[in-house]
Formats: structure tokens, sequence, C-alpha cells
């Protein structure tokens, strides 16, 4: 493939993934290109960085994946979960020799997993997200071209990962907005209230009750759920004062 075929390879291959609705799609997109676009890849997975762990299986093209994935998340140990928490691309040229990850690579190469090149997925800020694992039935299947392409197209699948949870997180904040409004207007219709009180009704409410302002904003708007006057006049006693 010459410059201007993966120029433009990558031009189409970016505007696929940021067409994906949500992170689940981008996520799967990318293991299926990864397939395509990597030399020597017959399968492929990511893991994320999460609040429950460094190295959550996240996609797969393949339950073989899925469970190579998840057996490193269990087992804390794997080149896929050392590149999620130290930053560095790990290679095994064959899992049945390999002896850094002692438990994990022999219960790979039982699943037909001999080769595997793991690459840091890096948002736009240089952030870790997680990891590319790239799987192969052969030994020694990636070449060093074949790392270097796994290294770019890592870096669009990050760039992709990062501004669909910007995308995700501004809709969210926009849909928490109209149903904030939308319950002020409900709380002002019934109750009399300013558009002060009533954001500060819900706003104690939220606080008293250790739900989010969203929830319960959206448990008067979609659950019709209104607040009773007792708990309305404790909520907003101070403020209705003002």
């Amino acid at each position: 493939m010459n410059p201007v075929e993966r120029a433009a390879l990558y031009a189409r291959m970016s505007r696929d993934l940021l067409a994906q609705k949500d992170e689940p799609l981008t996520l799967q997109r990318i293991v299926e290109l990864a397939v395509r676009v990597v030399p020597g890849c017959d399968w492929a997975g990511i893991s994320l960085r999460t609040q429950q762990s460094p190295a959550t299986a996240a996609a797969s093209t393949d339950d073989l994946v899925h469970r190579a994935d998840q057996l490193q998340e269990t087992l804390h140990e794997g080149p896929c979960y050392d590149t999620s928490v130290e930053n560095e691309t790990h290679i095994i040229r064959d899992t049945r020799l390999d002896r850094r990850w002692p438990e994990w690579s022999p219960r790979v190469a039982d699943l037909g997993i001999l080769s595997v090149l793991s690459v840091q997925l890096l948002g736009a800020d240089g952030d870790l997200l997680g990891a590319l694992n790239l799987y192969a039935r052969e030994v020694d299947a990636f070449s060093r071209s074949d790392l270097d392409e796994a290294h770019l197209f890592a870096a669009h699948a990050g760039g992709a990962i990062q501004v669909n949870r910007e995308v995700t997180g501004l809709r969210e904040a926009l849909r928490s907005r109209h149903l904030i409004g939308v319950a002020q207007g409900m709380l002002i219709q019934r109750y009399d209230l300013t558009l002060d009180q009533s954001f500060a009704v819900l706003s104690r409410h939220s606080q008293d009750s250790n739900i989010k302002l969203r929830d319960v904003a959206a448990q008067i708007v979609e659950g019709g759920r209104l607040l009773p006057q007792e708990d309305l006049l404790t909520a907003g006693e101070s403020e209705m004062a003002n």
C-alpha cells in the first residue's frame, strides 16, 4: 500500500469511527477494522481502564478473544494488562515459550493464540485509555512494519474513543439541563414557585436523598412523581423565605 492509498484508507476509517453513535459501537468497529488493517492479525480485542480494573475487556471480534482478555483481567497479568497499566507496547512471538506471564501465556496458547501484540490506546491529550490487543494463530505473526501499522491504527482509534466520549458527555449534559428545566417548570406550575425557588427545591432534595440532581428531575419528568408538600416545604423553606 503506497502512502496515498494509506492516507485514503485512514481517512475513510476515521469517518467510519466518528460516525458510530456510542462507545460500545465505536469499540466494536475498532476491533473489526483492526483485523482488516493490521497484517498478521487474526483476532482483536480492546481492554479499557475503568474504575473497576485497569484492563476491562470491552470489545472483541471473537469469543476466544474475550476469554483471553478476561483472563488477563482475572489473573492481573498479561501483555494487554501491562500495556494498560504501564503505557508500554508488548509483543509475544510464541505464547508457548514466553515466560513473562507464566499463568496467562500457556492458557491462551491452549486456546490457539500463539502471537500477541498489545499497543496503547491514547486520547488526543495523551491520557492512557487502555490497550488494543491483537492476536494471531501463527507463531511470530507480527513484523516490525505490522507494529508500526498497529501504532498508527491505535492512534486513530484512541482519538475516536475520546471524541465519542466528549460528544456523549455533551449530549448527556444537554439532556440533563433539559430534564432539570422541565422539572422546574412542573414544580413552578404545581407549587407556584419562582424559577430560583424551584431549582433550590430540586437541589436540596437531591442532597437530602443522596440522588443526583438529574435523576431527581427524571423522577419528576419521566415518572410523574411530584414532591410531597411536606418535603417541598422542608427542602425549600430557607430558599423560599428569601
